[in-house]
């Protein structure tokens, strides 16, 4: 898939770039936990700085309206001096966005705190197209939505993609090419947004493993104790899925209960147990399975994660970077993982998206790229 990226526009100087971005991190206290996509943006923004480009932030935060960008603004101001704008509405912020001068950045308000932006209203795009020239998508984890500063604007003004979203578009096209063995790893809890994939990847991967929560609605399918721990309701679907010689489920888990953490296989679950994570004979078999590979497609955490169950997808993760094998790596946790691993691997690609990761890699598109593919 061949997008036009703004880096190939020329004669940028004095252009208003509308740059949609994904600037939702997590915030505690006041300030950013985490800047992962904050960082890996900002290399965009500094070549629109470059190029003399006035080029105005648009992000979302949060879910409620009251949540603030402004956390946001400080730690991008340590890269990148901008104004920030509280209501592009008010005069006082008409008057900040259209003083911009070439090479100037304004970073919006929470985009999330008018109505019009869930609502992907056509009076509010109109009202945030008429501050630029040039549209640029950057902000691919919300892609997969029909939000108006990624669905509607690019109807409205001449639309790009940054490198970064093309870079995403790029890695995650890997895993429609054919590898040999391909390995498919995927955990998590929300089995509705994983079960697509997994129906995708039995057909064109080697293996697929079925870790973290998804894998207790199997445990539960087969009849299996699984006390306390989270699962989805099974369908025919599901149950077909178990007959497939490619899919593998752990072979030991980590549970929690009234004697505290203790290893078990998945068929000596006890009533007042929950399984919280994969167990060592898992990390094993995974490593192994890393090592056979050639190609591995992970999604989603191998344990409950932000509970502190973390050790097999820290392994997986530490197995993934010393291997050496060519990965796409997505969603929050599974970012996080390997993050910590200091030693970095050229060979890795971690995404910046979750849910937009999973629509893409089972639809091939996404909404936010056809709208700008249509009018080309």
């Amino acid at each position: 898939m061949k997008l036009p990226n703004i880096t190939k526009l020329k004669n940028l100087k004095g252009k208003r770039v509308l740059l949609r971005v994904d600037f939702n991190v997590p915030i505690k206290d006041g300030a950013v936990v985490d800047d992962f996509r904050i960082q890996k943006v900002v290399p965009t923004i500094q070549f629109l700085k470059k190029s003399g480009a006035k080029t105005i932030i648009l992000s979302h935060i949060g879910r409620e309206k009251t949540d603030s960008l402004f956390p946001i603004s400080s730690k991008l101001g340590e890269k990148i001096p901008h104004v920030f704008v509280e209501d592009f509405g008010s005069e006082e912020g008409k008057t900040a966005l259209v003083s911009l001068k070439n090479g100037e950045v304004a970073l919006i308000q929470n985009l999330r705190k008018w109505d019009g932006e869930k609502a992907s209203d056509k009076k509010y795009a109109k009202t945030l197209a008429q501050f630029g020239d040039v549209y640029v998508n950057e902000a691919f984890a919300v892609s997969h939505r029909k939000d108006a500063s990624v669905f509607l604007l690019p109807k409205l003004l001449p639309s790009y993609f940054g490198p970064l979203f093309c870079e995403e578009v790029e890695n995650l096209s890997l895993a429609f090419k054919k590898h040999k063995p391909f390995l498919c790893i995927l955990g998590g809890a929300k089995f509705e947004t994983k079960m697509p994939l997994v129906k995708k990847y039995l057909v064109s991967a080697d293996t697929v493993f079925v870790g973290g929560a998804l894998a207790n609605t199997f445990y539960k399918m087969k009849g299996l104790e699984i006390g306390a721990s989270l699962a989805d309701g099974s369908t025919p679907a599901m149950k077909a899925l178990l007959k497939n010689k490619k899919m593998i489920l752990p072979l030991d888990v980590v549970v929690d209960g009234p004697t505290g953490k203790i290893v078990r296989s998945p068929d000596q679950i006890e009533m007042t147990e929950k399984i919280v994570d994969d167990g060592p004979e898992t990390i094993k078999m995974l490593e192994t399975e890393i090592k056979k590979a050639k190609f591995v497609l992970w999604n989603g955490p191998l344990g409950y994660y932000e509970g502190g169950f973390d050790g097999a997808t820290l392994a997986v993760a530490a197995a993934l970077v010393k291997s050496g094998v060519q990965a796409v790596v997505g969603g929050g946790d599974t970012v996080a993982a390997i993050e910590k691993n200091k030693t970095k691997s050229k060979n890795i690609f971690v995404s910046t998206a979750g849910g937009a990761m999973l629509d893409f890699l089972s639809k091939g598109t996404l909404p936010a790229i056809d709208v700008v593919m249509k009018k080309k």
